[in-house]
């Protein structure tokens, strides 16, 4: 059996990969990419916090599953929106996004 440490040590991992890329990367997929290590992180938090405080019950599961749904749909429009911005401006790159302003 894995201990709950190495879960959580893969989270945290993912966690501040996740940080870092947002807070480095100018590119607006790069961060989306970013945000979604973010969310996974979490949903692994879900997960093994379920099986090790409650292994009869599947809250930490449904938890993680409703994040992923979630996540699939801020990435669809996400992914919408740069679509929209790239086809006004051809680029999607961060510091071009002040030619969107009025």
């Amino acid at each position: 059996m894995v201990h709950m440490e190495y879960y959580l040590i893969v989270s945290t991992i993912m966690l501040f990969a996740g940080i870092y890329g947002f807070l480095t990367r100018r590119n607006t997929l790069a961060m989306l990419i970013s945000i979604e290590l973010i969310l996974n992180a979490t949903d692994i938090n879900f997960a093994v916090f379920n099986r090790f405080l409650f292994p009869e019950q599947l809250e930490g599961h449904f938890f993680a599953l409703f994040s992923i749904a979630i996540s699939a749909a801020e990435t669809a429009v996400a992914i919408a929106i740069m679509i929209n911005i790239y086809r006004n401006i051809r680029s999607i790159q961060v510091k071009n996004l002040e030619d969107l302003k009025w």
